[in-house]
């Protein structure tokens, strides 16, 4: 028992994923943001377009 408790602190591939899924979130949450910023300005555009083609 004594051996997987020493093997089971030293693993840190579950610790690897939680920082990965970390990064995947943030840079997640940093693409909602910038499609939202640019989203207006690129609706605007098309509207523009739709309206002179019209």
């Amino acid at each position: 028992m004594s051996q997987f408790l020493k093997s089971f602190v030293k693993n840190e591939s579950g610790a690897t994923a939680i920082e990965y899924g970390l990064i995947a979130a943030g840079i997640s949450v940093v693409i909602v943001i910038a499609v939202g910023a640019i989203g207006d300005s690129v609706k605007a555009t098309f509207e523009s377009i739709s309206e002179a083609l019209k």
